[in-house]
C-alpha cells in the first residue's frame, strides 16, 4: 500500500473529534423575555450557565428563543400587528452584534455547545435563525429556515442554499438543526441524514393541544402532540438522538404578544413540550408540563446509535441511490452580481 494510500484510510477513520462517544445533552422549556433582546440576552444566558451547573455539554434551544414568537401572527391581521412587529423587527437580534458577542462569552466560559434559535434580524430583514455555537464561543455554522410556513412569510426571509448545511462535527459527536416545519419537508431531513446527524436539535415555538372543535376548528398538525410525533420520527427515520426545545406562554404576557382577550388554542400557563428522543425514538427524559419551565438531560452514549443503524441506516444500506436519489444546489443565490 502506497503513502498516500496510507494517509487517505487514516484520514477516512479519523471521522471525529469527539472526546468520548458519552455526552449529557439539554433541551431548553422556557418562555422568552417576550420582544425585549436586552431581557432575552440575559435571560438566555442564564440558562447557559444553569446548564452548564447541570453537567449538560450539548444544548438546544427553542425556535426564535429570542424574542419569541409572535403567534398574533396567526390570529390578527396584518393592521392589528402592526406595533408588535416593529417591536419585534427592533428587539430581534443580529449574528454579529454586541449582545451576540455576551452570549458567546457567556458559551465560552460554559465551555457547552449550544445550538440558538433566534429572530435574526441583517439590516432590514428578519430570519428565523440557528447559530451553532462551540466551547470557544465561536459561531461555526449559521443557518437560516429554509421556508417559513404560511403567515411567518409576512415577516421572516427564506433561508439560502448556505442553510442547507444542518450539520457540524464538535467534540461531542455530529450535531445537527432545524426549525419547526422543516421537520416536515422530508428531503432536508434526508440531505442532513446524509450529512452524518447523531444529535439533533429540533427548536419549536410553543405549541398547544388539540382545541374542542366547538370553539374553534383547529388543524390537527398545528398541535403539540403532532409536533411532537414529527420530531420523534425523525429521530426513528435517522437514527440520530432529537433534542426537542420549546417555548411556553404565561397569562401575564398575553397583552404583550397582542393576545389579550384569550384565544381558544392557548391554554395558558402552557406551550411547551420539550422532549429528549434515542436514535430508536425512544423518550429519554421525563417531560416538563407544558406551562413549566427548565432544561431536559440525558446522558447518551453515542454507540448506541449502531444499533438503530444496525437495522435501518436511510442514507447507507438501507437506501436504494440507483433508484432514488437526491440533487441538492449547495450555492446561495446573490442580490448583486458584479459584471466584468
Amino acid at each position: 500500500m502506497g503513502d498516500s494510500a496510507v494517509a487517505d484510510l487514516t484520514q477516512a477513520l479519523d471521522t471525529s473529534n469527539m472526546t468520548s462517544s458519552k455526552i449529557r445533552v439539554g433541551a431548553v422549556q422556557a418562555e422568552p423575555v417576550w420582544l425585549d433582546l436586552q431581557g432575552s440576552v440575559e435571560k438566555t444566558i442564564g440558562i447557559i450557565k444553569q446548564a452548564a451547573r447541570d453537567g449538560v455539554q450539548v444544548l438546544g434551544f427553542a425556535e426564535v428563543s429570542i424574542p419569541g414568537y409572535p403567534w398574533a401572527i396567526w390570529t390578527k391581521s396584518v393592521v392589528e400587528n402592526t406595533e408588535l412587529i416593529h417591536r419585534y423587527m427592533a428587539n430581534s437580534l443580529a449574528r454579529v452584534s454586541p449582545e451576540m458577542d455576551r452570549i458567546r462569552a457567556a458559551i465560552k466560559e460554559a465551555g457547552i455547545f449550544v445550538v440558538l434559535g433566534y429572530s435574526e434580524r441583517e439590516g432590514a430583514s428578519l430570519y428565523i435563525a440557528q447559530s451553532f455555537i462551540d466551547t470557544t464561543g465561536e459561531i461555526i455554522h449559521h443557518r437560516r429556515k429554509i421556508k417559513p410556513t404560511h403567515v411567518e412569510r409576512s415577516i421572516w426571509g427564506d433561508g439560502q442554499a448556505d442553510s442547507l448545511k444542518s450539520v457540524v462535527d464538535t467534540p461531542f459527536g455530529k450535531v445537527g438543526a432545524l426549525n419547526c416545519w422543516e421537520h416536515l419537508q422530508p428531503l432536508l431531513r434526508y440531505y442532513e441524514y446524509s450529512q452524518g446527524v447523531q444529535i439533533h436539535v429540533a427548536g419549536w415555538p410553543p405549541m398547544f393541544p388539540d382545541p374542542d372543535p366547538k370553539e374553534l376548528k383547529w388543524p390537527y398538525h398545528e398541535t403539540d402532540v403532532a409536533n411532537l410525533l414529527t420530531s420523534q420520527f425523525l429521530a426513528i427515520e435517522g437514527q440520530a438522538f432529537v433534542l426537542v426545545a420549546t417555548q411556553v406562554v404565561t397569562e401575564a404576557n398575553l397583552e404583550k404578544l397582542n393576545m389579550a382577550g384569550g384565544f381558544p388554542l392557548f391554554k395558558v400557563p402552557g406551550g411547551g413540550f420539550s422532549m429528549i428522543f434515542g436514535p430508536d425514538g425512544r423518550p429519554l427524559a421525563t417531560a416538563l408540563p407544558a406551562g413549566e419551565e427548565g432544561i431536559l438531560t440525558a446522558d447518551i452514549d453515542l454507540a448506541d446509535i449502531d444499533y438503530a443503524k444496525g437495522m435501518i441506516d436511510t442514507v447507507g444500506h438501507y437506501s436504494r441511490p440507483d433508484l432514488l436519489s437526491l440533487n441538492v444546489n449547495s450555492k446561495p443565490a446573490k442580490i448583486v452580481t458584479e459584471m466584468e
